[in-house]
């Protein structure tokens, strides 16, 4: 079955960066999403790449909105098959931060709307698209050369992050933000149960944590970061990607950081 690869969210920040670094490494298609500005995401992610441009699709797709991913999926399985081809490497990235300092600043709306982006979405994108993870009895041979870069089981990655950590909370704050991130955590470790099951060897699922990484996302919090501890978005995809292919199926329902290390639940 030919492989392929997704991003969602693509059209900024470590996305945009992951997208990118899948093109310039693979050569099986991609598939980015983005909100809105398709033709423009689409051109941006190509700028100053040497590839064949028909690789990439760019589909429109906002983790709040589940008709949405409902169409994409749907228009994926025009292209990829489910048993036809799989889904090889995909990275699930959305993020909202409502960095509350203590519980008065607490906002019902805020919070509802941290946890439809950064647990809902993902569980959603889990739901439309596990059909395109290859199952148990899938029998295939490996195309080399579409094989490149990709990671030799399946792996489906969330973006989560280390305040999402309830063993490693010593300060306190940002209450939805990390309560939505130990909640991606609990989903990745519950869907890669399912694939235990499903697909074996064959797919798995991972939670990863980034760093803090010169984002629009991040920018207010920069001052209180160490010069050496505030990292490139793009050498921070390079080490994401680094760390999904290198993990495997030992790593699986666990949440890695950008330097290969595990981070405690």
């Amino acid at each position: 079955m030919p492989p392929w690869s997704m991003i969602s969210p693509a059209s900024r920040g470590i996305g945009f960066a992951l997208a990118r670094r899948v093109l310039q490494t693979t050569n099986a298609p991609v598939v980015a999403t983005a909100r809105k500005d398709l033709d423009k995401t689409k051109e941006r992610l190509l700028e100053g790449l040497k590839i064949d441009e028909a690789r990439l699709r760019v589909l429109r797709l906002d983790v709040t909105d589940e008709s949405t991913i409902a169409d994409a999926a749907a228009t994926c399985k025009e292209h990829f098959k489910p048993g036809d081809h799989r889904l090889q490497l995909a990275f699930f990235v959305p993020g909202l931060l409502f960095p509350e300092k203590s519980p008065g600043q607490i906002d019902a709306k805020d919070a509802l709307l941290t946890f439809q982006t950064n647990t809902l979405g993902p569980m959603l994108m889990i739901k439309h698209f596990s059909q395109f993870l290859p199952k148990k009895s899938a029998q295939s041979e490996e195309d080399e050369v579409l094989m490149q870069g990709l990671p030799f089981a399946a792996s489906m990655a969330i973006m989560s992050a280390r305040v999402g950590s309830i063993s490693d909370n010593k300060l306190g704050g940002w209450y939805s933000y990390r309560a939505s991130k130990a909640g991606v955590n609990q989903v990745v470790k519950t869907f890669d149960n399912h694939l235990r099951t499903a697909s074996g060897d064959k797919a798995l699922a991972v939670a990863l944590h980034p760093g803090t990484v010169k984002t629009e996302f991040s920018k207010e919090f920069w001052g209180g970061v160490k010069k050496e501890k505030l990292f490139e978005k793009d050498w921070v995809a390079g080490r994401l990607v680094d760390v999904v292919r290198q993990v495997g199926v030992d790593g699986r329902g666990k949440c890695w950081d950008w330097d290969g290390k595990e981070v405690p639940s």
